[in-house]
């Protein structure tokens, strides 16, 4: 059962599109499930996230959770952006079914992408970030 908050998300997603130009984008996904997000980060030379968008192909948790994630991360620095996890994204929608758990961390997989995108554009060390898996299709190891 999903959450009003999950239903409210994907039903009227927040944040979806792309930025043409943005300063970072990335992309991951799942070959288990088919679900495939990319997310477009427009970051102001201060650091701070200025817009966000994303597309996701998959299911309605998939949808939600980059909706979420976007919320998230708009308006906050680079820094605060890496701090939003799955967990948070997970508590925001106040949860989500056991098996659509990993739809989470596609969203916080795929934050970290974009911002991984914009660090190697502009030669910046972003403390905590790790070069994002380079085949999408790879299976991933269960949670």
């Amino acid at each position: 059962m999903y959450t009003e908050k999950v239903m409210d998300h994907f039903q009227n997603p927040r944040n979806m599109g792309e930025i043409e130009n943005p300063a970072g984008v990335g992309t991951v996904g799942n070959a288990k499930c088919g679900d495939i997000m990319r997310m477009y980060l427009d970051i102001d030379d201060a650091g701070i996230i200025q817009d966000v968008k994303f597309k996701t192909f998959g299911c309605g948790a998939a949808v939600a959770t980059s909706s979420m994630a976007t919320e998230l991360v708009k308006g906050k620095s680079v820094e605060e952006a890496m701090q939003v996890t799955n967990k948070a994204v997970l508590e925001a929608l106040d949860g989500l079914p056991p098996a659509k758990v990993h739809c989470s961390l596609l969203a916080e997989e795929a934050i970290h992408a974009a911002l991984w995108d914009y660090a190697q554009k502009h030669h910046l060390v972003i403390e905590g970030l790790k070069e994002p898996k380079k085949d999408i299709h790879e299976d991933e190891e269960e949670e």
